[in-house]
């Protein structure tokens, strides 16, 4: 026997008897190239199957470009998606999660790679999964590099997959945002969240299914929307209303608020001398967050830690400039201060969760 097309003896092992499927993959591939080719930009260079992706960094417009790069999963709300079917909905996650990340710091993304493992290789999980990438990537302007579909049969057991990705941006030097320019006196504003984002699963699943017992296409009690509407809403990506003001003066810094809620999330933008002041009573905690905090029984401190609350994003701008920005961002508020603390930055709240 030669050649790569002869099969196995009697009794002896291929990849696809250990659990790999060459075939499988190269049919996720054909299914996958289309979609990836829908993100291109002019500054690809390379097609799909490429070992590396090639990028010409356009620099017109920049005098100090500094890349800026962010690499996150989407946590269990992964296993959510996995429950309900609804594959495109972590992928799309993913790029608005991440665009947001380096957003903060002032940047604008270029481009996109992901990493998708899975113990046993579907096409068409694949494809929709990329698909949900590819869907952000255009709306958003991102090219989709390149990325790694690995099968591991015996890590993942199932249908189980894993996702994550890195992202790639540009700051002008001049304009990074990094809060070394707040100041006492500076406003906090909040811009809602679209749900849960992608954080906190862990805790929402245990109270929905655990305690509550809900499958995925039961009604939330008092909602009347089923537990995968609900927990499946698309992160919100801020992007198209940020872009605007990233290169104005009185914008000094913005936080995506993720793990850790606003109490761990918003100090990490502010200098030290300065602290955080947040009014709870200037924002209503959405009836999804109100349903988790009753039913787990969750404190308060607790529920700012884990969740966004209904904040997915806090921006700290200038007081001269607080109408003018207000006005900018769709559904922005005013959620509190900046004050002067001798302390290293931290949140104090006034009011409740109401």
């Amino acid at each position: 026997m030669s050649g790569p097309d002869r099969e196995a003896r009697d009794g002896g092992l291929d990849y696809r008897t250990a659990g790999v499927d060459i075939d499988e993959a190269d049919r996720a591939l054909d299914r996958i190239r289309p979609l990836v080719a829908s993100t291109r930009r002019p500054e690809v260079l390379s097609d799909v199957g490429s070992f590396g992706g090639l990028f010409r960094l356009n620099t017109a417009g920049f005098e100090r470009p500094v890349l800026v790069a962010s690499t996150d999963g989407v946590g269990t709300k992964l296993r959510v998606a996995r429950d309900a079917g609804r594959h495109e909905v972590p992928g799309y996650d993913l790029v608005s999660h991440c665009i947001n990340d380096i957003l903060v710091q002032g940047a604008e993304p270029l481009f996109f790679l992901d990493y998708l493992a899975m113990g046993r290789l579907d096409a068409g999980v694949a494809e929709g999964v990329i698909r949900g990438i590819a869907n952000a990537c255009r709306e958003f302007g991102v090219a989709l590099l390149g990325g790694e579909t690995a099968e591991m049969p015996g890590f993942y057991p199932g249908g189980d997959y894993d996702l994550a990705g890195t992202i790639v941006g540009v700051v002008e030097e001049e304009y990074i945002l990094d809060g070394s320019s707040a100041v006492h006196g500076d406003v906090l504003i909040g811009l809602p969240s679209s749900g849960l984002h992608t954080n906190g699963y862990s805790l929402a699943r245990a109270i929905v299914f655990d305690r509550l017992g809900l499958g995925v296409d039961e009604v939330l009690p008092g909602l009347d929307v089923t537990v995968a509407d609900a927990l499946l809403a698309p992160h919100r990506c801020y992007l198209p209303e940020l872009r605007p003001l990233l290169r104005n003066r009185s914008l000094r810094a913005l936080a995506h608020i993720t793990g850790g809620g606003i109490s761990d999330n918003l100090p990490r933008v502010l200098p030290r001398g300065t602290s955080a002041e947040v009014n709870l009573d200037s924002f209503r905690l959405p009836p999804l967050f109100r349903l988790l905090a009753d039913a787990g029984r969750i404190a308060e401190g607790e529920m700012l830690r884990t969740f966004n609350c209904g904040v997915g994003l806090i921006a700290v701008v200038a007081a001269r400039d607080e109408r003018t920005i207000l006005e900018t961002l769709s559904g922005a508020f005013r959620l509190g201060e900046v004050t002067a603390a001798a302390d290293p930055p931290r949140v104090r709240y006034r009011g409740c969760l109401a």
